[in-house]
């Protein structure tokens, strides 16, 4: 690991370390540490640097919402009345609970939000009844994923 005041770059062991933890983050540390011919301890050493350096945060499971019964899939575009009222909307939106992403934008809308909902129905009382009331929203412009068709994070 080569850490500049820029950016962090990855390479030899710690990237093959990062490569099997983000295929699988319950693969065994010892796994990794056979196939990679390095000792558990300096992985572990290894991830701890990591994880100082801010490369990495924990790990997690990912639920399959389907199965819990969210269906429906939207990114909404948000729109302010003017850009300062942005700290409080977002504040209103983190009380969703469906709310899963927030990003401020350049373009149209100032905040652009990915939320999973139960169904159609469920989509449109969270539009009417917790979002558009929102002091400082606009308006919203609505998107529904049909399918998600790549999911991946960042190769190294």
């Amino acid at each position: 690991m080569k850490i500049n005041h820029l950016h962090i770059e990855i390479y030899g062991i710690d990237k093959e370390i990062l490569r099997d933890l983000m295929d699988d983050a319950r693969k065994p540390i010892l796994q990794i540490a056979n196939k990679i011919g390095i000792s558990g301890a300096a992985i572990h050493q290894r991830l701890r640097k990591l994880e100082n350096a801010g490369v990495i945060s924990g790990s997690k499971f990912v639920v399959d919402t389907k199965v819990l019964g969210y269906s429906t899939m939207a990114f909404i575009g948000i729109y302010l009345e003017k850009a300062s009222s942005n700290p409080e909307v977002v504040k209103e939106l983190k009380k969703i609970p469906e709310v899963l992403e927030c990003h401020y934008t350049t373009g149209n809308w100032s905040i652009l939000i990915k939320l999973i909902c139960k169904d159609n129905e469920h989509l449109m009382q969270l539009l009417n009844k917790k979002i558009q009331p929102i002091d400082g929203v606009s308006r919203t412009e609505t998107y529904i994923s049909l399918e998600q068709q790549i999911e991946r994070q960042i190769q190294l």
